[in-house]
């Protein structure tokens, strides 16, 4: 059987790279090709360039090479984005056609979905990576689907009642406060919403929806089955644990802080970050800054520089305390999270709860004082609190900012030796060793990724039950490339590929005024026993001026086609 290669479209931030990088790894492993595809922009932010053995990455251009600049129309960057990024997909599948090595799925990062488009025109099977936990896909389902005005209800309720009232099937008792941003009546990203709508329904429109959830088995059991519609499939936790297909879109020029960290005693550090987007408001830094110091402990805090977002730092925008919090902890401009996650100085992760860094103090055993954010975080930390007992949440006050006297709360609550502090580092622990199980060989992620991958070859075999694709490439005796092309037929047109294929070399010889002479003809048949079935047609050889100087060879599914679907080819080579 012909190795499966997948092509695999990030979108450019780090949050979704990441992931998508790290499932490429696992599919390697199992003997899978993958192509990475995302904007040249990223390519170039990258610390380095992801390589590996089995791995192949072509950026693309978005319009926006050097990357998105403050003023910038992001309407038209989106639609840009959208449009070359569809271009492109369609040019490495043709191109993987041409070069023998044919495309057998497309696995796009969430609300990529036109993806799905480009893949339907070709014929291959595609699937989406869901970068945020199934009970949050679970919540979008939902309200687009029944649910929708119950949620607006209970959302515009007193915040006395609004506690534990949204009950949505397999999920646990959600809170207005526990919801993604997007579906709240505070929401002012009407573009998101509707970009998550159209995702849904382009999952909803297929016959057999392919959903990689980046999270574990054992941790969302009741979400994974929740929607009789759809089949999750929990491939992850998707964490570059080892180091290896990591991208940093940030610079760190300096390991200083793991030096640092080697001279604090065992799980007395606080480790603040809010990961690669998240821009909190000034009075919020100044609140967390006032409680790091009143707690007295070691801190790492990072402090992203707003010149790599490509702003100019205002002396207004500076921290008021920098040289007092410098006494106590290290400030840094970033880190390899994973890496300060799993140092044993570790005592508590202060984070926004992305989803990647919820998976990522999950994998290492860290407890986490929960600050979310925006879109999905607040669901991921009421999971965090009350579903996985891995760490507390703070509460805002009514202008929505966390006072330094609630930080200092939760940090003794996760860091001090008492009951509270014992039962969630418990929980952590517990938690760590069943995702370490999970990547074991024989582990959920490794058999729910092999099962996807042998499913994706049988649905190769039968899509595109009538129709089929023709590339074809004639080179001349030096190996210049002489001619090019790719169509779509169908299954009877199949029956006459071999003419059409000689018609077509003739026709090309003829208009460049080269002299024929077709010999050799034959029309043996090869079949081969490796699945699927494929019927070897060598049609013949061609030689201009007396001299061979290309061959044409039809691979064809002829009887195969009618029986699984097999699309058929043909390559001039």
């Amino acid at each position: 059987m012909p190795q499966p290669h997948f092509l695999l479209v990030s979108y450019p931030i780090q949050s979704h790279i990441n992931p998508s990088l790290q499932l490429a790894k696992h599919l390697i492993r199992i003997g899978v090709h993958v192509t990475f595809t995302t904007s040249i922009s990223a390519g170039r932010r990258m610390t380095k360039v992801p390589a590996a053995q089995g791995l192949s990455f072509s950026p693309f251009s978005d319009g926006y090479d050097d990357g998105l600049k403050p003023g910038d129309d992001k309407n038209h960057y989106s639609s840009e984005f959208r449009r070359r990024s569809k271009e492109a997909l369609s040019e490495l599948i043709i191109a993987g056609e041409n070069e023998g090595k044919p495309i057998t799925c497309v696995v796009y990062s969430l609300l990529l979905f036109w993806a799905a488009g480009v893949a339907r025109e070709h014929h291959i099977p595609s699937a989406v990576l869901w970068t945020q936990p199934a009970t949050v896909f679970d919540i979008f389902y939902f309200y687009f689907n029944g649910y929708e005005a119950a949620i607006k209800d209970q959302d515009g309720a007193d915040e006395s009642k609004s506690k534990c009232l949204i009950k949505l099937p397999g999920l646990p008792p959600l809170a207005t406060r526990d919801l993604p941003s997007f579906v709240t009546a505070a929401n002012t990203d009407h573009l998101i919403l509707s970009l998550f709508r159209e995702q849904l329904e382009v999952l909803a429109g297929e016959s057999d929806a392919k959903i990689l959830v980046n999270t574990i088995d054992a941790l969302e059991p009741e979400a994974l089955k929740a929607i009789e519609k759809f089949k999750l499939i929990g491939i992850g936790p998707l964490i570059p644990s080892d180091g290896s297909l990591r991208a940093d879109l940030f610079q760190c020029n300096s390991n200083d802080y793991l030096r640092w960290l080697d001279s604090k005693p065992k799980s007395s550090v606080v480790y603040v970050s809010f990961g690669s987007v998240a821009v909190l408001a000034r009075q919020q830094v100044e609140e967390i800054a006032r409680a790091l110091l009143a707690s007295g402990r070691p801190f790492l805090w990072v402090v992203r520089n707003q010149t790599a977002r490509g702003e100019e730092e205002k002396e207004e925008d500076k921290l008021s305390c920098r040289e007092e919090l410098e006494q106590v902890g290290m400030i840094v401009p970033w880190c390899w999270q994973v890496q300060v996650l799993s140092h044993p100085s570790l005592g508590c992760f202060v984070t926004h709860c992305g989803w990647n860094s919820t998976l990522e103090s999950l994998v290492a055993g860290v407890p986490v004082v929960a600050v979310p954010q925006f879109a999905d975080q607040a669901t991921n930390a009421k999971l965090v609190e009350e579903v996985w007992g891995t760490g507390v949440r703070v509460s805002a006050n009514e202008e929505g900012v966390v006072e330094r006297g609630e930080i200092v709360r939760c940090l003794d609550s996760v860091m001090d030796d008492g009951e509270k502090d014992g039962e969630v580092r418990k929980n952590a622990e517990k938690w760590k060793e069943i995702a370490r199980e999970t990547t074991m060989e024989g582990g959920s992620l490794y058999v729910n990724l092999k099962a996807f991958v042998d499913d994706v070859q049988g649905c190769r075999r039968a899509i595109g039950l009538g129709l089929g694709s023709i590339g074809a490439l004639i080179r001349d005796s030096n190996g210049r490339r002489l001619i090019r092309f790719h169509k779509a037929v169908g299954i009877l047109d199949a029956l006459h590929l071999g003419l059409w294929a000689t018609f077509t070399g003739l026709q090309f010889a003829w208009s460049q005024g080269l002299e024929t002479n077709l010999s050799g003809i034959s029309m043996k048949s090869q079949l081969s026993l490796a699945s699927p079935m494929d019927c070897k047609v060598a049609v013949g050889f061609f030689t201009f001026g007396g001299l061979p100087v290309a061959k044409l060879a039809a691979y064809l599914s002829l009887l195969p086609s009618f029986i699984y679907g097999r699309s058929p080819r043909a390559q001039l080579e």
